[in-house]
């Protein structure tokens, strides 16, 4: 089939040329950049920072992720129950300092990372410094 007779499409997303250049034009950066790779190395490296900074403090409870969509769960270490306030005190320190996060799960004791995957290393890396500093500011470390 060469086309599609008139009439034949009626759908807004089927047929759409320039969406279809657009998307091819998203796969070639994806395999020049190898961002797949890419996104397995700046979760590596974030989820070891964050292994090594729940060591330091017992209120960090996980670390989770696939990639580089990383999240570190907070909880309270007598109780075991979600600590929301904590990510909301590391949220003002972060913010403080530079650096903006949100809170997220269902509980709101959860932060999420999801930063592009075209971010150069050094603002990655300084990300994570100051989101380790705004979490032990805010336990008091």
């Amino acid at each position: 089939m060469d086309a599609a007779a008139p009439g034949g499409l009626g759908g807004t997303y089927a047929g759409n040329p320039v969406a279809v250049a657009a998307a091819l034009a998203v796969l070639d950066v994806i395999e020049q950049e190898r961002l797949p790779q890419r996104a397995a190395g700046l979760g590596a490296g974030l989820r070891a920072t964050l292994l090594k900074l729940a060591e330091e403090t017992p209120r960090i409870s996980e670390v989770r992720g696939l990639g580089a969509m990383v999240a570190v769960e907070f909880r309270d270490p007598a109780t075991g129950l979600p600590d929301a306030d904590l990510v909301k005190s590391v949220q003002r320190c972060a913010a403080d300092m530079g650096l903006i996060i949100l809170g997220c799960g269902v509980s709101n004791n959860v932060v999420r990372f999801l930063f592009p995957l075209t971010i150069t290393d050094a603002l990655f890396e300084e990300g994570v410094r100051i989101f380790c500093a705004a979490v032990r500011k805010a336990v008091g470390a």
